[in-house]
């Protein structure tokens, strides 16, 4: 039996078969594994070349799981062996998943990119979501389980299928016949923007329309706030972490559906009809967590250039995915109508009294992508813009 101990994380290798006459040596040999590694924070177990298990088998790990008190995954199962695992019952007694097919993304069209991976067409009837290599099989698979709960809800969105491997990352395949972004849209022909705008307003309306329930099981954004907050407070002053609580305890709670990634490389249109994508971050709570991830794109990124937050101009219109400039015409077109405003002064008034909520939501995003220090988002987005506009902020009435 080979093994694997790396980064804190024990790795077995079942291989052939396991059955009542070498169970007990299986067994002794993965208990003497666990015991020369006391120190494994996870154990996984790889059955990519085991072909079959029986009772007395599947008795030695769940022994196992029972010895390590915390979650066993069995990886790379083939179908014949996952089928044991599933009439015998146990998987719900252990994190069982198939062999993951393995995919290549070499010429594929880069569709979109987001704070955990890239999207790209893979055929004219399927799209994938690769995520950064770093992102664990966990966090991939839940993002999968977020978006068929957001479907069967009637969220427009692409029906997802596998997770699959793509060389030392995971990603998720999903159905998106041939369309193109709202970003792609307005790049080829700025035009379109008040007609895509408005759609782009009217969709997330009524997505804000969605009520899912406790049996969703939707993380509650305005808890994973405070949750972050209180993770971070040993960083901040104590007046500046009441500060900031106290901001966001006065947000109203609501149980509305949020997409949690709202931006034009995320909404896919096809003959006049949208469905979104990449929707693995949604979530329960006030628009404004939605409304304030739009701003960020289409406010805060081009007007409230920040060079040690985003470093490259260019890289704000990769994020953007079109034009910076038209991004001022995306936002008024947008904001009149979720809002029902008229004129452009009423606009810029809705804008000034949000902008505080969208650096909050910019700040939870950059610690939840983990893409910047703890030091970084306190001295750079807390700091030097939050905490600040927090005085001048008026209470949410919608």
């Amino acid at each position: 039996m080979k093994t694997n101990f790396e980064n804190n994380k024990l790795t077995i290798f079942l291989e052939g078969r396991i059955d009542a006459k070498n169970s007990p040596e299986t067994e002794a040999e993965i208990f003497a594994e666990l015991s020369k590694n006391p120190g494994a924070s996870e154990v996984v177990i790889d059955a990519e070349k085991l072909e079959y298990i029986s009772s007395a088998g599947l008795r030695v790990l769940l022994k196992v799981r029972k010895q390590i008190n915390k979650p066993l995954p069995v990886l790379n199962t083939s179908n014949e062996l996952y089928e044991i695992f599933d009439i015998t019952g146990f998987t719900e007694l252990l994190d069982v998943h198939k062999k993951m097919r393995e995919i290549s993304i070499d010429g594929c069209e880069v569709i979109g990119s987001g704070a955990f991976g890239t999207v790209y067409r893979l055929d004219p009837e399927t799209i994938v979501k690769i995520y950064r290599p770093e992102i664990s099989l966990e966090f991939v698979e839940q993002e999968r389980n977020i978006s068929q709960k957001a479907f069967l809800l009637g969220v427009p969105t692409a029906i997802s299928y596998d997770v699959v491997k793509c060389g030392n990352s995971y990603g998720v395949v999903y159905e998106m016949l041939n369309a193109k972004t709202l970003a792609q849209i307005v790049e080829e022909d700025p035009k379109k923007i008040p007609e895509i705008s408005r759609k782009a307003a009217e969709l997330l309306k009524n997505l804000h329309k969605i009520v899912p329930g406790s049996e969703a099981k939707l993380p509650d954004r305005k808890q994973e706030v405070m949750k972050w907050l209180d993770d971070i407070s040993e960083n901040l002053t104590k007046e500046e972490t009441e500060k900031l609580k106290n901001f966001v305890k006065n947000i109203p709670d609501r149980d509305t559906f949020l997409h949690g990634d709202y931006n034009f490389k995320n909404i896919m249109s096809k003959d006049g009809e949208i469905q979104l994508i990449d929707i693995g971050t949604a979530a329960v709570g006030h628009p404004i967590f939605d409304i304030g991830f739009c701003m960020m794109f289409f406010v805060l990124f081009p007007n409230v250039y920040d060079p040690e937050i985003i470093p490259e101009r260019r890289r704000i219109r990769y994020l953007i995915g079109f034009d910076i400039e038209n991004t001022r015409e995306v936002w008024s077109v947008i904001c009149s109508a979720y809002f029902g405003l008229s004129s452009s002064k009423e606009t810029e008034a809705v804008t000034k009294k949000l902008m505080p909520y969208c650096f909050l939501v910019i700040s939870f995003m950059a610690a939840f992508a983990k893409k910047y220090t703890v030091e970084f988002i306190i001295e750079k987005l807390l700091r030097r813009h939050l905490l600040p506009l927090i005085d001048t902020a008026e209470p949410l009435n919608f």
